[in-house]
């Protein structure tokens, strides 16, 4: 027997809910065979001992309600799920229970019930929430036992945490879909037998087919032959021996749109388990671009080398079949001079010397020429490079007048270099400020600095300047500025100094003021610095 609350609020005796489950059960039946003498003695014992105990060890909240949808007993789960002490449940309708917005709903469908009580589970196939008596809510599962006289058995389970779980699986979800489906790249899933199960946006634009074409069939229709013919059998090796030929390790292939046309691709598969089912995921980057680019650059490569041989034809050439002539040239004019000075006028000896003149600056452009030409296509042994001592021995070759002084301010780095390539640098630096100085005192003055991941070095002159429109055009191939009549160059030397410079990962610039000299600057990574030498 049980004692509940009745509508007066008083005790009424009923028959007991734990009898009628246990007569109902078909493991208890009250058999000689089935039980024995004990088995009797604990169904006898289940059915005497008050169902409270069984209700209240209860995990999920349960009650007990009236025909009128009111409250006759509630246990300790109930209790503390929706936050009611043991004397507040007297008289509580089913509905308090409910949030407001279902509770109109809720008395038809208690009423229906009413008329048609059977075991079931509430609410499948729709949300339900219980309320609580300080007002929250919460996700709830229900489930209805009909007992006696009308009476209601409904047990409730909260499942707040296993819809925060559902939100966040079904929120991933919805993450991993965007980016499934917002990919630049194929995403193509298929199952051990080949079939695809899925095909993304990209893979529709890449492959000109729509889902519902290729959903179901095998992934062989993207590839052409022979790839076409082996992959069922690469699957089937896979599944007999686990040898991997491409998953987790990619590969470049060849595949098929709908309309026949092939196209290099990248593809990279990965296998995943997915509810026991084994699902492979391919994903495809079509490097149609990356190839021709690859094809380009292959013929430019090709061109370069042909260029390049034709170059070293050249430097030949220059270097022998031109020079030859011009040095006969050079001695006829130098022969003239010294045996028929006496029987040409002044006219004729102006016309020897310009001859004598412009020989010579043929010669100098020609080996300014193969000079430049063999810069980063003859390399030399890289070796260390005091330039402390390299610069001392410029200075003498270039042998500088008495009115120029040239200063090394400081101590220069030691570096790992070709040594006749930076001495090519400083030589035509330091030339040039030489040869165009236009002071009754010259003064060049070499320095270097720490740039921070460079070493900057500068060589600065108190000459006559250069204008800011000029300063790019400097660095050009056969390019003065002063008339070859008046000063003698070629035009190479700083276009060369430049192209060792960038060579060697460094840059050159130029600051002038008209008038008052210039400083050429130039930067070399400390990748190629050793040491700091004595000054």
């Amino acid at each position: 027997m049980l004692l509940i609350y009745g509508k007066s609020g008083i005790y009424k005796r009923i028959r007991s809910p734990l009898s009628w489950r246990i007569g109902a059960s078909r493991g208890f039946k009250n058999n000689d065979g089935l039980l024995g003498y004990r088995g009797k003695d604990l169904v006898k014992g289940l059915a005497e001992k008050d169902p409270r105990w069984l209700f209240d060890s209860a995990a999920d909240a349960m009650f007990i309600a009236g025909p009128d949808g009111r409250l006759l007993f509630a246990n300790r789960a109930f209790e503390t799920l929706f936050g009611y002490a043991t004397e507040e449940l007297s008289g509580l309708s089913v509905e308090s229970l409910i949030p407001p917005r279902f509770r109109q709903t809720h008395l038809t469908q208690r009423a229906q019930y009413a008329e048609h009580p059977a075991s079931r589970v509430m609410g499948a196939g729709i949300e339900l929430y219980g309320l609580r008596k300080d007002g929250s809510e919460f996700a709830a599962d229900v489930s209805l036992s009909p007992l006696e006289d009308g009476l209601v058995l409904t047990a409730v389970h909260d499942i707040t945490r296993r819809k925060r779980a559902e939100e966040a699986l079904a929120e991933q979800s919805a993450r991993l879909r965007a980016i499934v489906d917002t990919a630049v790249d194929a995403i193509i899933t298929i199952d051990e037998r080949g079939m695809i199960d899925s095909f993304n946006p990209a893979a529709e634009r890449l492959f000109g087919y729509t889902p519902a074409e290729v959903q179901g069939k095998n992934v062989s229709l993207l590839m052409p032959a022979p790839y076409h013919e082996e992959h069922d059998g690469y699957l089937q090796h896979y599944r007999d021996t686990g040898e991997k030929r491409i998953i987790g390790i990619g590969r470049e292939v060849v595949a098929q749109r709908k309309d026949g046309t092939t196209f290099p691709i990248e593809l990279a598969v990965s296998e995943m388990r997915v509810g026991g089912r084994r699902l492979f995921t391919g994903l495809v980057h079509d490097i149609t671009q990356r190839k021709q680019a690859e094809a380009r650059q292959e013929k430019l490569i090709r061109e370069l080398e042909g260029a390049n041989e034709e170059l070293k034809n050249f430097a030949y050439v220059v270097s022998h079949d031109l020079k030859a002539p011009l040095r006969a040239i050079g001695s006829l004019a130098d022969w003239l001079v010294a045996d028929q000075a006496a029987k040409l006028d002044d006219e004729g000896r102006e016309y020897l010397r310009l001859i004598t003149q412009r020989v010579r600056r043929l010669d100098g452009l020609i080996d300014g020429i193969l000079q430049y030409s063999r810069v980063g296509r003859i390399r030399e042994t890289l070796a260390e490079v005091d330039l402390n001592q390299l610069l001392r021995e410029v200075i003498d070759l270039l042998a500088p007048p008495a009115h120029i002084a040239i200063t090394v301010a400081g101590a220069l780095p030691t570096i790992k270099t070709e040594k006749t390539r930076i001495q090519q640098v400083f030589q035509n630096l330091l030339s040039n400020a030489i040869k165009y100085l236009d002071k009754p005192q010259g003064e060049i003055r070499v320095d270097c600095t720490d740039a921070g991941e460079d070493w900057e070095f500068s060589v600065r002159d108190n000459g006559p300047g250069i204008e800011v429109r000029h300063h790019k055009r400097i660095f050009q191939l056969f390019q003065t500025l002063a008339p070859r009549d008046k000063v003698e160059s070629t035009g190479v030397g700083l276009a060369l100094v430049k192209k060792i410079v960038e060579m060697y990962g460094g840059r050159i610039w130029l600051e002038s003021k008209p008038g008052e000299g210039s400083t050429f600057f130039f930067t070399l990574p400390k990748g190629v610095a050793i040491t700091i030498g004595e000054s």
